[in-house]
Formats: C-alpha cells, sequence, structure tokens
C-alpha cells in the first residue's frame, strides 16, 4: 500500500527547556533521539512522549547522533572533538567510550549498512572511519578543501559519501582509501567578500533506495551570511552521471524565536531525514524557528516539486 503523504499530521510532540539541534529515530522504532543547546541528548519514549532521559556528557553542542542497527549503541558527536558511546536504551545512561576523534567540531557520523563501522566529519576537513565495536579508527580519508558537513555510506556498503562547506561531494571506495570521484554541487556554496566568509555547505546527503539518486540539502542565496539570510534547497543527481536532474527551493519561515519542541522533525538547515524502503522518495525539513514556524516536505524524485508540505503553523490552525 502507498503511503497517503497528504494525510500526514503531527502525531506527538516532544518537549524540552533548551532549543534542540537534531533528531533521531532509533531503528526499533520504541524512541526518539534528540540534542540540544544545553549540550542535552535527549530520548523520548514513543509510547510516552512525557517520558524523557538525558545523557549528559558533552562539554559542547552535540551536533550528530547515530544508533547501531539493534538500537542498543548510541554514537554521539560534539563540538568538544569527542565521539562517545552509549548504552541507548539504558534506564540511566552513562558514557561506555570517549575517543578524542577530530580537531574541533564533529559535524556528522553514520554508521555503515552492515553495521559494522561508523564514520566521523568535521572542521578539520577530515573523514574517519571507526570499528563501531571497540572505538578504533580504521581509515583516515583526506581531500576535501573546506569544513566537512556530512557523511553517509552508500547502500551497497562499497563506498562512504562525505560533503563539505564548499558544495563538494567525495565517494571514497573503502577498499582503497581513495576518492572514486567528487560531484561538484557549486550552488551550495557561496564566499561572501564583504563578509569574508564561506557560507552554505552539505548539510545532507542521501540515497534513494533504488539506487538510482543522490540527494543533497544545503543553503544558497545568501544575501547575508553572518545574518543567517539564505533560503534552503534539495538538489538531485543522477548516481551514475553526477548530472543535475532537479532542484528543490525551499521557502523560509520568518525568524522568531529558537524551537524547544520536536514534532518528529526539527532541525536548524534542510537536511534530509530518510527515504521510502520501497519508493525513492525522501522526507526533508526546512528551519522553524518557533512554534508556528518551520516546515516537513515529502519529496518524489519524478516530479520538481514536493509532493506536500505541512507547517507547524498549519497545526496550530488544525
Amino acid at each position: 500500500m502507498k503511503p497517503d503523504f497528504k494525510a500526514a499530521h503531527v502525531a506527538a510532540e516532544f518537549d524540552h527547556t533548551a532549543p534542540l539541534i537534531t533528531c533521531r529515530f532509533d531503528p526499533t522504532g520504541k524512541f526518539v533521539f534528540a540534542t540540544a543547546e544545553d549540550r542535552a541528548i535527549l530520548r523520548w519514549d514513543l509510547a510516552d512522549p512525557k517520558k524523557k532521559t538525558v545523557f549528559s556528557a558533552h562539554d559542547s553542542y552535540v551536533w550528530a547522533v547515530a544508533l547501531s542497527k539493534d538500537g542498543q549503541t548510541l554514537v554521539s558527536a560534539g563540538g568538544d572533538d569527542t565521539l562517545i558511546w552509549w548504552p541507548a536504551t539504558a534506564e540511566k545512561p552513562e558514557p561506555q567510550r570517549k575517543v578524542t576523534a577530530h580537531k574541533g567540531w564533529i559535524r556528522s557520523v553514520a554508521i555503515s549498512p552492515d553495521g559494522k563501522h561508523l564514520a566521523s566529519g568535521g572542521n578539520d576537513r577530515l573523514v574517519k572511519l571507526w570499528n563501531l565495536a571497540d572505538g578504533k579508527m580504521v581509515q583516515e580519508f583526506t581531500g576535501h578543501e573546506l569544513d566537512v558537513y556530512s557523511v553517509t555510506f552508500h547502500p551497497d556498503g562499497k563506498f562512504l559519501l562525505s560533503g563539505d562547506l564548499m558544495g563538494k561531494v567525495h565517494q571514497w571506495d573503502l577498499a582503497t582509501g581513495k576518492s572514486a570521484r567528487v560531484l561538484d554541487a557549486k550552488e551550495l556554496h557561496h564566499y561572501d567578500k564583504g563578509q569574508q566568509v564561506h557560507f552554505g555547505g552539505m548539510r545532507g546527503l542521501a540515497v534513494s533506495p533504488d539506487r538510482k539518486h543522490l540527494a543533497c540539502g544545503g543553503l544558497h542565496k545568501a544575501t547575508n551570511p553572518l545574518g543567517n539570510v539564505h533560503e534552503p534547497i534539495v538538489q538531485r543527481y543522477d548516481w551514475e552521471t553526477h548530472k543535475l536532474l532537479n532542484g528543490l527551493e525551499l521557502p523560509v519561515p520568518p525568524r522568531r524565536h529558537a524551537h524547544r519542541r520536536l514534532r518528529r522533525r526539527q532541525r536548524r538547515a534542510p537536511a534530509l531525514l530518510g527515504q521510502g524502503r520501497r519508493e525513492a522518495r525522501a522526507l526533508l525539513q526546512a528551519p522553524g524557528h518557533g512554534p508556528r514556524n518551520g516546515f516537513a516536505s515529502r519529496w518524489s524524485p519524478d516530479r520538481h516539486g514536493p509532493l506536500c508540505q505541512e507547517t507547524a503553523s498549519d497545526q496550530a490552525r488544525a
């Protein structure tokens, strides 16, 4: 049975006292995890939104989390150079392992399809591969010109993809440790001469379940980078040829205040949350800065616009 995207609605809300940064479902479907600006990692029970568990150990914001295939291990990546392994389902979770992994912020982590390895990328322009079981580094990949913003594995497990602030995606061959090819998504990078800053970057990567398309999410049209004035965009590429097939520009809601409520999707930059298992569709999220802002879009690769968009303000009026 095909999903009815137009029937999408808010099923539950999960509140916290500090603005949220990122969120993930666990593979078992029992919990949703999020991180917040009070440096906490949060776990809510999907069956009971009031049941919240707090994980505390990082000395900075936690920019990303990844979960093992069995849902028992959580790895968090912080702005404190550190990866932390946690017992994901423990009643009172304590760190199992801490690894000083990068110099500077660690912006993204991902677990391989076979569940054996963890990939990380950060502001030191490096991509690293780790054994999930013992936290030992397996490989280090160099070649990015600027900060690494996103990492993900190809579904076949042979390649690791990493995207950087320049809007470039490296396709790493895990067998050789070398870059097989590089995709240049130029629209996702902007250098502002007046403010003298690079802006944009590859904020999200996803390969479609049929392995025919690569979706890249980021920011463009930055008229005031330091003032956070920009537009989110998602571009779809042919996996084999790297030809740009289409792009989806997402409208930006007016900025009000930081979001402390999780509606099963929430992040400041546009991101690719996931894809349908049977159909090559993607669930996208765009910036939200208040309880009446932000939205989620469902996008099909065979059309240029979203299947539907649901805004927080729509839910408020409903």
